[in-house]
């Protein structure tokens, strides 16, 4: 992300904040970052800080992005939004009345490869939806284990770090919220008090199907995304990823035919179109409302897991 920043024409990166001191130190060493701190308000204090990236433990989201927003910065905030749906719409709503923009760091939808396969469904070359599947079975790499592991009070299991990620990803693609989801969760190794892993499935307003599966502990699988419709099927492989990489196959009755995607770096596009909300008042790629809306459908499938029944997903409005 502090490449992401620097890549953008006015992007700088002016300080770290950390509740480790020497952490602080040491990451502002690396990355030539001129100022670093251990107190939030220290940074917000600093005129010439106009945004500021929430990259902390989950649990701390909510109360440094509404500081951040209280002090008028815009704010671009890691997934999921906050540990809970009250908290994401109370900082939704603050950042409305404050007249900041408030982004969430839903990177899949800034792929080149995600975009590609939203065109194919919108051109109608699929004709009508039927279902998706949506596979983010992977391994944990090693430098993201810890408490995504094993501490449910900071936000971890695999719900809050992937299923929300695929629960943006289907809005994006097919520009709908799921109404209803079923779900099993189980802990396979890795979890210590926490699910690693998950399978869903949702229903959509228009009766697509979407399968959901996400986990930490599959070493030797693949991610990706198949799209079925009544006139061609888009299978996607390894795009679930950081990276821009991965293959899109379209399949029809005339055949398959490899579909090229934009391989420009995916949290580059996330910075920059946050750097223009910033600027113009425009959309963020993912909103703070994606935010909420993503993490209420990971909120139901954890819920509906826990209750073995199948749960309808509330949004509500955000008043």
């Amino acid at each position: 992300m502090i490449d992401a920043v620097r890549a953008q024409t006015e992007g700088r990166v002016d300080w770290v904040v950390s509740g480790n001191a020497d952490h602080a130190a040491g990451y502002a060493g690396r990355y030539g970052i001129a100022n670093w701190t251990t107190a939030l308000e220290d940074a917000l204090a600093d005129d010439a800080v106009t945004s500021v990236y929430i990259s902390s433990t989950n649990e701390k989201h909510f109360g440094q992005a509404m500081a951040a927003i209280a002090a008028g910065k815009h704010v671009l905030c890691e997934k999921p939004l906050a540990m809970t749906a009250e908290e994401a719409s109370a900082m939704v709503v603050a950042a409305r009345d404050r007249g900041v923009i408030l982004a969430v760091n839903h990177h899949l939808r800034s792929a080149g490869s995600h975009r590609a396969i939203r065109a194919l469904i919108a051109s109608g070359r699929l004709g009508r939806i039927l279902s998706l599947r949506v596979f983010h079975a992977v391994h944990l790499p090693e430098h993201l284990r810890g408490w995504r592991l094993d501490d449910a009070s900071a936000g971890g299991g695999v719900i809050a770090d992937l299923t929300v990620h695929n629960a943006d990803t289907v809005r994006y693609l097919v520009g709908e919220d799921p109404v209803s989801v079923v779900a099993e969760t189980a802990s396979t190794g890795m979890g210590k008090g926490v699910e690693d892993s998950a399978m869903s499935v949702w229903t959509m307003p228009s009766g697509i199907m979407v399968f959901s599966h996400e986990s930490f502990t599959h070493p030797h699988s693949a991610s990706g995304i198949e799209v079925h419709g009544t006139e061609g099927s888009v299978i996607a492989r390894g795009v679930m990823a950081q990276d821009p990489v991965g293959e899109i196959e379209l399949v029809t009755s005339a055949g398959r035919e490899t579909v090229p995607f934009d391989k420009s770096g995916l949290y580059e596009a996330v910075v920059r179109d946050f750097e223009l909300a910033a600027a113009t008042g425009a959309e963020p790629a993912a909103s703070g409302a994606d935010g909420l809306k993503s993490l209420q459908v990971a909120i139901a499938v954890r819920e509906a897991a826990r209750t073995d029944r199948r749960l309808a997903v509330t949004y509500g409005e955000v008043q």
